[in-house]
């Protein structure tokens, strides 16, 4: 386990230079100007000499990849600069958003995989019948339907027709404190919306899981030794349906961070995933560099946990193969 780890990890260095230097690469490729944005409507009449200068002094008057080598060696410091568009330090930007969206997205995830698993279960235990074709018809429909999609529809639903839950933001427009109450109410529709964005592919996997499960010798023999058909679920067919769902949890984990840039954006919840799509409007090198390697560290720290899980959970897996 410990060698498969370290080889990860040692994987993972390269990635995400790689990554950065790209985030550089595409930003100074954008047709969208940062001293531009930074300035605003001032820098319709400033002369090019200030906007030359403020060019400097935001560091972004050279090569893209001098750039990158200099953010890269203070990042090393562990000075990630400033961000423009926010006027904050990048690490204080991450430190105040960072743990909104974990609770956004461990929300979510914690709606997900137990009611998805539940109703795949549901859905393979007759396989055809009505609860089968209405579960799978629902998910495949919601697989297709954009994040952004639901997220407008659940305001429109929730927000505007019954008036019962917020629209977006982390508190109330008036409240001056952050109270759990009402950040509990304002994470429901986003979280919801996050949760039913990924419910569908735990939903079918979990289906086909359990449907090939019970075609599987030990099921069949579990069968045939007349043990109950809830036992013979339990114990033996889903048993060997969750090592895909084990797996499932950590694939997932990009498309989770995508589905928060959106959800995040539509409901204004205040996270690093809102920080993102800003940082990449306003071309803020530092942050949008800064972002993507978080984002890219959790998708690799994602598949690494899937991993070591599928092996706690199948003996017959080798750390070290």
């Amino acid at each position: 386990m410990l060698r498969m780890v370290g080889r990860r990890l040692l994987f993972a260095l390269p990635v995400l230079l790689l990554v950065t230097l790209g985030v550089f690469a595409l930003a100074a490729a954008s047709p969208f100007d940062p001293v531009a944005q930074y300035a605003g409507t001032a820098g319709l009449s400033a002369s090019q000499q200030t906007l030359d200068e403020l060019r400097a002094n935001l560091g972004v008057d050279g090569p893209f990849v001098v750039r990158w080598w200099h953010w890269l060696g203070a990042a090393l410091t562990g000075d990630l600069g400033d961000s423009f568009s926010l006027r904050q330090p990048v690490a204080q930007v991450i430190g105040e958003r960072t743990g909104w969206t974990v609770l956004l997205c461990a929300t979510a995830f914690a709606v997900t995989v137990p009611l998805g698993t539940v109703l795949g279960v549901l859905a393979a235990r007759r396989p055809g019948g009505w609860f089968d074709r209405v579960i799978t018809s629902l998910s495949y429909t919601l697989e297709a339907a954009p994040v952004f999609w639901l997220g407008l529809l659940a305001i429109w639903a929730f927000a505007l027709q019954l008036d019962v839950l917020p629209a977006g933001g982390l508190t109330d427009t008036r409240s001056a404190v952050v109270s759990p109450g009402q950040v509990t109410a304002h994470l429901v529709l986003p979280a919801g919306v996050l949760a039913v964005s990924q419910m569908p592919w735990f939903v079918l996997y979990v289906r086909q899981g359990v449907v090939d499960a019970y075609a599987e010798d030990h099921v069949t023999g579990a069968r045939a030794r007349g043990l109950k058909e809830r036992t013979v679920l339990v114990h033996h067919a889903l048993r060997s349906a969750l090592l895909t769902v084990l797996t499932l949890i950590g694939s997932r984990v990009p498309e989770l961070i995508t589905g928060a840039l959106l959800v995040e954006t539509v409901f204004s919840w205040p996270g690093i995933a809102e920080a993102t799509v800003r940082a990449a409007t306003a071309v803020d090198f530092p942050l949008l560099a800064a972002t993507t390697v978080l984002a890219t560290a959790a998708v690799l720290l994602g598949n690494l946990l899937a991993d070591l899980l599928y092996g706690l959970a199948d003996p017959r897996v080798a750390f070290d193969g």
